[in-house]
């Protein structure tokens, strides 16, 4: 039986693969948004990502479900929860402490999805893409 933070787990992976795509770059700098697709992601990668918001969701879904404060009409709480983990969990310029979320939501999404530390994602000899470390 598929429970609520199974449902947050899923509705947030989407947007965390797109803005994995849109927020990495190849070895010449390109993005890799205008090479892939999140369906290019080797399944090892899926299943890392997967595990990965699972977690995610299942340490902070009361936050999610809160919702940010700014989330335009075409975006869940889950499908910005996704984006702004990834960017922050990388230390990008955006994510959950930029005002969007309520404050004290904001600080610990921000602690948790730091505690999960970076990953770079890169084309695989193979053409598909894989997240390091894996």
């Amino acid at each position: 039986m598929e429970t609520k933070t199974d449902q947050t787990a899923a509705a947030i992976l989407p947007a965390y693969l797109e803005t994995a795509l849109w927020a990495s770059t190849d070895e010449n700098g390109n993005p890799l948004d205008s090479r892939f697709t999140v369906d290019d992601f080797a399944p090892a990668a899926l299943d890392k990502a997967r595990r990965d918001c699972a977690a995610f969701a299942a340490a902070n879904r009361e936050d999610i479900d809160g919702g940010p404060v700014r989330c335009g009409p075409d975006y869940s709480a889950e499908e910005r929860a996704g984006h702004d983990f990834f960017l922050t969990r990388n230390d990008h310029g955006a994510g959950f402490w930029d005002g969007d979320w309520p404050e004290d939501a904001g600080e610990r999404l921000t602690a948790s999805a730091q505690s999960f530390g970076g990953v770079d994602v890169y084309p695989g000899d193979d053409g598909l893409l894989y997240f390091f470390p894996d």
